[in-house]
C-alpha cells in the first residue's frame, strides 16, 4: 500500500471514531536531508498547539502483519493522551525577549538541505551548516524544538550574527558535551553503570582504535558539540594527538587520535558505509572526514 492511502485510510476511521468535536488533516513534514514524512495533524476544539502524528513506521508494522485495528487503536489512544494536555499559549514565540534565552544551534549537511536553507538563517562551516532552533520545555508537553525560520528572524527584528553569539552561550548550557568511549556508549545504551571493574565488552577492534563519541548529555543534535569552544582542543591535547572527526550522525561524531592508522582512506570508507547501513537518512550528517588540527585549533576536511 502507498503512504499516501495509507494515510487516507487512516484520516477516514480516525474521523469517525473521534467525531465532530476533532479535526483530521494529513500533513507531509520535510525533515533534515530532504526526508518527507507523512502524518496527520489531529486537533481538538479549542487546542492550540496540534502535533504531528507520523505514520510511517505505522505503515512498516502494517505490511509486517499488525492488524489495522490494532494500529487505529494505539492512533486513539495518542490522539486521546494528547487532548488531555492543557493548551499551551505560544504567543511568547512572537517576542525576542521570550525566546533568546533557549537559542541554540545544530549542524545540517548543506548538500541535501539546499532547499531548506533557502528558508533558514544559517553559517557555513566546511560542508556543514550551523542552523538555528529554539529548545523547547515544558513540563506537560516535555522537550522539543522549534526551527528558526528568516520569517522569525525578521519578526525578531535580529541578525545571523546575534542568533549565533546566543547560541554559541546557550547550547553549551543547555546540552553540556560528554566524551565517552565507545565501551561506555554501548553500556550507557544497554542501561548499565560502567565500573573499573566492568570488563563485559572485551577488547575489540573498535576499542583498540581509541574510538571515542562526542555528544551532549541528551544525545539529540550532538555533533553541534565539536563546535563548543575549547572542547576538541582539550580533547586534542589530552590525547596528545591531532584528532580525526567521523560524522556519525547529526546527534554525534567519532573522535580518534590521528596516530598514522587507520589511514585517512580508510576512515572515509568507514564513514560512508556506517552512513549507507546504519544511520536513518534524515540523520546523515555528512560523508567527509575531518580533522582537529592542534597547531592552528582549525578543522579540516581530509
Amino acid at each position: 500500500m502507498k503512504i499516501e492511502e495509507f494515510v487516507e485510510k487512516v484520516r477516514s476511521e480516525l474521523g469517525k471514531e473521534l467525531g465532530d468535536d476533532y479535526r483530521v488533516e494529513p500533513k507531509e513534514v520535510r525533515k533534515n536531508n530532504g526526508v518527507i514524512l507523512h502524518g496527520l495533524m489531529v486537533s481538538e476544539q479549542g487546542q492550540s498547539v496540534v502535533p504531528t502524528i507520523y505514520l510511517d513506521t505505522f505503515l512498516e508494522a502494517y505490511e509486517s502483519g499488525a492488524t489495522f485495528q490494532s494500529i487505529l487503536d494505539r492512533l486513539l489512544d495518542i490522539c486521546r493522551e494528547e487532548a488531555s494536555k492543557k493548551a499551551i499559549d505560544m504567543d511568547f514565540f512572537r517576542s525576542f525577549e521570550g525566546v533568546r534565552d533557549r537559542i541554540c544551534y545544530r549542524l545540517i549537511g548543506k548538500e541535501r538541505n539546499q532547499e531548506m536553507l533557502g528558508e533558514i538563517p544559517y553559517i557555513d562551516f566546511l560542508d556543514l551548516a550551523i542552523c538555528f532552533y529554539y529548545a523547547y520545555h515544558n513540563d506537560i508537553l516535555g522537550d522539543g524544538t522549534i526551527p528558526i525560520y528568516n520569517s522569525h528572524m525578521e519578526l525578531w527584528e535580529t541578525s545571523i550574527a546575534e542568533l549565533f553569539g546566543l547560541a554559541k552561550r546557550n547550547t553549551a548550557r543547555l546540552f553540556p558535551w560528554t566524551c565517552a568511549s565507545m565501551e561506555e556508549v554501548l553500556h550507557e545504551m544497554a542501561g548499565q553503570d560502567v565500573g573499573p571493574e566492568d570488563t563485559a565488552v572485551q577488547d575489540t577492534s573498535l576499542q583498540e582504535m581509541l574510538l571515542r563519541i562526542l555528544s551532549n548529555t541528551k544525545r539529540t543534535h550532538g555533533a553541534a558539540c565539536m563546535l563548543y569552544p575549547g572542547v576538541l582542543d582539550s580533547l586534542a591535547s589530552k590525547e596528545g594527538h591531532d584528532l580525526y572527526i567521523l560524522p556519525s550522525s547529526v546527534h554525534e561524531v567519532i573522535l580518534l587520535p590521528d596516530i598514522g592508522i587507520p589511514s585517512a582512506t580508510e576512515l572515509r570508507n568507514m564513514v560512508r558505509e556506517v552512513n549507507d547501513t546504519q544511520v536513518a537518512p534524515e540523520e546523515v550528517l555528512s560523508y567527509s572526514l575531518y580533522r582537529y588540527r592542534r597547531t592552528d585549533g582549525r578543522v579540516t576536511i581530509v
